[in-house]
């Protein structure tokens, strides 16, 4: 495997992407839906780093173990998740995959049903700043189990 590269990001970048993860967290409300969230984008996006870091947070966050194990099956996992995570992740995966240029809009328009005007905007806002991090870290070669609490 490549060695990581040693510099990350200039602190003014990292400052400002973990401002952005952090206001959309709080936005959002829901630290476990928030961290099902970062851990399917984070899947879709083959980074391992946040992986390690955000499976060990969903658990913290109450997030239970069968939903985890499932999560890349979503779709196929039946009661296991409930409508408004169904529609969560739909709007994740839309978002974190742009094959078609663009989410559709019954996507959009599933994931609005379940959540405000405020609290979507803070949804995508949360996906478009795993998807950030995520491409930074696969592009850098961070390696899993360097994060600090």
């Amino acid at each position: 495997m490549t060695e990581p590269r040693t510099a990350l990001l200039d602190p003014a970048v990292g400052e400002a992407m973990s401002a952005l993860s952090a206001a959309a967290r709080r936005g959002l409300g829901d630290p476990a839906l928030a961290e099902l969230v970062v851990v399917r984008a984070s899947q879709l996006n083959h980074c391992a780093f946040c992986l390690d870091m955000h499976l060990a947070l969903a658990r913290e966050h109450g997030v239970g173990q069968r939903q985890l194990d499932l999560l890349s099956a979503w779709e196929e996992a039946g009661d296991v998740y409930d409508e408004r995570e169904r529609a969560a992740l739909a709007l994740t995966e839309a978002v974190t995959v742009l094959t078609d240029g663009f989410v559709p809009d019954a996507v959009y328009e599933r994931a609005a049903e379940h959540f405000d005007e405020t609290r979507l905007a803070h949804l995508v806002a949360l996906v478009v700043a795993v998807n950030n991090w995520n491409r930074v870290m696969v592009s850098r070669r961070v390696p899993p189990g360097g994060h600090r609490p």
